[in-house]
């Protein structure tokens, strides 16, 4: 998952590069600005815990420069740990000298329901550009800050509950569709992997977009929005 995530990363930052060569004058802050906000909805598949849907909420803060939009977006979801990670647990658990001085095994069983929620602040780059269609397509790549929380009956206030709390930064290659359905509505849809310490998945979101009226487009690669 990790090689597959850092190569996607690699084409999502060298793809721009490739597709036109810009002059460092053309990237500035300029177009940037609130735009529109909208609402996200999406599943995720993690390493380490059940699939599950997200919830979120996407800006779209205008363009740094010829066709890279800025993508803000805070995401949550919530989901049990994998039988399989649990099990592992249990064993690990098994070897502290004090349950073994005791006597006492652990089992998957003895440690469910465990649940981890996750609240994520993110920043996205996307490089966009139109098609023929009318469709806007896009690559790109982010970085985030999760803030993780692990919870669960038999694992409350202990060293357990504490390792699963963290925070933790985290990086993501994405590419995503858009349909403007009109001057003041859109319509997306994305694939992300993203990547942190902790964990890894694989998502689909969609969602919809309310755009603020009165904003300057910026050129997009092969048209205007």
């Amino acid at each position: 998952m990790r090689r597959r995530l850092l190569l996607l990363l690699g084409c999502a930052i060298l793809a721009p590069a490739a597709a036109r060569a810009q002059d460092l004058a053309d990237y500035d802050y300029t177009n940037l600005g609130f735009r529109g906000a909208g609402l996200t909805y999406g599943v995720i598949w993690p390493a380490k815990v059940q699939s599950t849907p997200t919830y979120g909420v996407r800006l779209d803060l205008g363009y740094l420069g010829p066709g890279v939009r800025i993508a803000p977006s805070i995401t949550y979801w919530s989901s049990n740990f994998r039988e399989s990670e649990l099990a592992r647990l249990a064993d690990r658990l098994n070897r502290l000298p004090t349950l073994e001085e005791q006597g006492v095994r652990l089992t998957a069983a003895d440690l469910r329901p465990m649940k981890w929620r996750d609240l994520a602040l993110e920043l996205d780059a996307h490089y966009v550009w139109t098609t023929p269609v009318g469709l806007l397509t896009y690559l790109g790549a982010g970085v985030a800050v999760h803030a993780l929380n692990g919870e669960g009956e038999a694992i409350q206030d202990t060293f357990i509950e504490d390792l699963l709390d963290s925070f933790s930064a985290g990086l993501s290659a994405i590419g995503g569709v858009e349909y403007p359905v009109s001057d003041r509505f859109r319509l997306f849809g994305e694939l992300r992997l993203a990547g942190l310490s902790d964990v890894q998945y694989a998502g689909l979101r969609i969602g919809g977009a309310l755009m603020a009226s009165g904003r300057t487009e910026v050129s997009a690669r092969r048209g205007k929005q």
